[in-house]
C-alpha cells in the first residue's frame, strides 16, 4: 500500500508533464540532458567545478550556479527557491571508485551524505542519486540511506549496467531512487522490465560513423588487453585519455595488432557516453576528458528518468481517481 501525503499539494499544482527538477553535482550535464529527454523540466543546476560549469552553461538555457554543495545548509536554501518535485545528481565518487583510491577518508565520499542532507531539508517528492556500484560497501552510503529513511523516503537501490540501458558501454552504476512515503523497492520492477536482452555494442549505436573497426584504450596494466572491437560494448569511459604507450607490445587477447589501431578522440568518447554530436565541449583536453569520463551517460540517465516519469504519472492517475 502506498502513502504519499507529503508533497501531494505540490504535485497537484504542477501541470501535466511539467515536473520541476534540479540537478546537483551536475558536471557538464549528462544527467540533466537525460532527464530533459525523459520529459522533466530542469529548472536549475549546481556544481563547483568551473570548467564543467562553463560547458553546462553553453549547452543549457536554465541557470547553472557555482556552489559548494558540501555546505548542505546554504545549498538547501538555494535549491528550495525552485520548489523541485524531483532532485537528481551524482556526487563525486572518485575516492571509492574501482579506478580511484577506495578510501572514504579522502573527503569526496562524504558528498553523498551532503546530497542526502540537502534532500532531507528540501523534501522533494522524489530524488535520484547516481554513484559507482562500490558505494554500497561504504559507511558513507549507509549514512546517506539513514538520512533518507529518517526523512520519510522509501528507497529503491539498483545497480544498472549502462550497456543494457541504451549505452554502448559496460558501466555499472548504483542508482538510489527515493520517494516520500513510498515502500522500499517501489521502482525496481519498472527499472528491470525494460533492460535490453544483450549489451549494446559501439557499432549498434554509432554504426560505421567512427570509420574504424578497432581502437586502443590504455589498460590499467599490461597483462590486460588494450585493443578492442567496436562490435562489443566499450569498457567504462574513464576521466583519462592517453596515447598508445611505446612500451605496449600487444596482448594475446587484443582484437587486432596494436600497429593498426588508434585511440578514440575526446569527442568520440563523448559519443560513447551518448552525448549528442551537437553537444559543445570547450576547455583544455585534460578538463574535457575529465568531464566526459565523470559524466552520467545521457541515455542511462534517460533510462532511469523514464522509469521514474512513468511512476509519477501512475501516481497522478491514482490521485485523480480518488
Amino acid at each position: 500500500m502506498r502513502h504519499r501525503k507529503s508533497g501531494s499539494n505540490c504535485m497537484q499544482r504542477e501541470s501535466a508533464g511539467a515536473i520541476a527538477a534540479v540537478d546537483l553535482f551536475a558536471g557538464c550535464g549528462g544527467m540533466s540532458l537525460g532527464f530533459e529527454k525523459a520529459g522533466f523540466d530542469v529548472k536549475a543546476a549546481f556544481d563547483k567545478w568551473l570548467p564543467a560549469i562553463k560547458v553546462y552553461r553553453k549547452n543549457f538555457k536554465h541557470p547553472m550556479f557555482e556552489q559548494d554543495l558540501s555546505d548542505s545548509v546554504e545549498s538547501a536554501k538555494l535549491v528550495s527557491k525552485y520548489s523541485p518535485t524531483v532532485i537528481f545528481g551524482g556526487p563525486p565518487c572518485q575516492d571509492f571508485s574501482t579506478a580511484g583510491f577506495q578510501d572514504e577518508t579522502r573527503g569526496r565520499a562524504i558528498l553523498s551524505v551532503s546530497f542526502a542532507k540537502i534532500i532531507a531539508t528540501v523534501k522533494p517528492q522524489w530524488f535520484v542519486m547516481e554513484n559507482v556500484a562500490t558505494i554500497r560497501n561504504t559507511k558513507s552510503f549507509q549514512r546517506a540511506c539513514a538520512v533518507y529513511r529518517e526523512a520519510g523516503y522509501g528507497l529503491t537501490c539498483k545497480v544498472l549496467n549502462a550497456s543494457l540501458c541504451g549505452v554502448p558501454q559496460v558501466r555499472k552504476r548504483m542508482f538510489v531512487i527515493g520517494g516520500l512515503g513510498e515502500h522500499d523497492d517501489f521502482l525496481t520492477n519498472e527499472l528491470e522490465k525494460h533492460l535490453a536482452d544483450k549489451p549494446m555494442t559501439i557499432r549498434d549505436y554509432l554504426g560505421n560513423s567512427l570509420g574504424i573497426d578497432y581502437y586502443f584504450r590504455v589498460p590499467t596494466n599490461y597483462s590486460r588487453r588494450g585493443v578492442f572491437s567496436i562490435d562489443e560494448p566499450s569498457m567504462t569511459i574513464r576521466a583519462v585519455d592517453r596515447p598508445i604507450p611505446p612500451g605496449y607490445r600487444g596482448n594475446p587477447k587484443d582484437s587486432a595488432p596494436v600497429s593498426e589501431v588508434r585511440v578514440l578522440t575526446p569527442k568520440e568518447r563523448s559519443y560513447i557516453q551518448t552525448f549528442p554530436k551537437d553537444f559543445a565541449f570547450e576547455g583544455g583536453k585534460s578538463d574535457v576528458n575529465t568531464m566526459i569520463g565523470n559524466a552520467v551517460p545521457v541515455n542511462l540517465a534517460k533510462y532511469v528518468a523514464t522509469a521514474l516519469m512513468y511512476h509519477i504519472e501512475q501516481v497522478r492517475k491514482e490521485g485523480e481517481s480518488e
